[in-house]
């Protein structure tokens, strides 16, 4: 059985930010949407080691951590111009205090122009009530993955 958390969110912030750096008809022709999730990465054992603390997976009596404050990555105007659409595959560990530590990219959209990097950027923010065991919180590996999206008109 698998655990997900899945947020829709939209990015048209980004886009009126970017917009100073391209054209504005191409800026308010687009818009950037990506989903987050957190799931259990379904390999190895239960828990791992690294840094001297434990980091478990979520099953078996660890709870999948809970987003309580997302950041939204920013669309690289050169990324833009590209029109460079798909998803950042990123995997963490989410802390005893609720942070993102760890975070690297396992599935790579565009390292050239930018959206890995303002992937990572984004997770490394991200807050979450941490998952738990035995009642404690403890150290979770989650998979948070990060889709571009360019679209005809802005989210409503």
């Amino acid at each position: 059985m698998t655990n997900v958390i899945s947020i829709v969110l939209s990015g048209w912030k980004n886009i009126r930010a970017a917009a100073a750096r391209v054209s504005l008809p191409v800026a308010l022709a687009m818009f950037t949407s990506f989903t987050v999730m957190a799931a259990p990465i379904p390999v190895g054992p239960n828990e791992q080691q690294s840094d001297a603390k434990t980091v478990y997976r979520p099953g078996n009596g660890v709870t999948l951590p809970r987003v309580v404050r997302d950041v939204k990555p920013q669309y690289t105007a050169e990324a833009m111009r590209e029109k460079i659409q798909g998803s950042v595959l990123i995997e963490g560990t989410v802390t005893t205090e609720g942070g993102v530590i760890d975070a690297k990219v396992v599935r790579s959209l565009d390292a050239k122009y930018g959206l890995d990097d303002e992937a990572l950027k984004a997770a490394r923010q991200w807050r979450f009530v941490p998952g738990m065991k035995d009642g404690k919180p403890v150290n979770v590996l989650v998979t948070i993955q990060l889709a571009f999206t360019l679209g005809n008109k802005p989210p409503a």
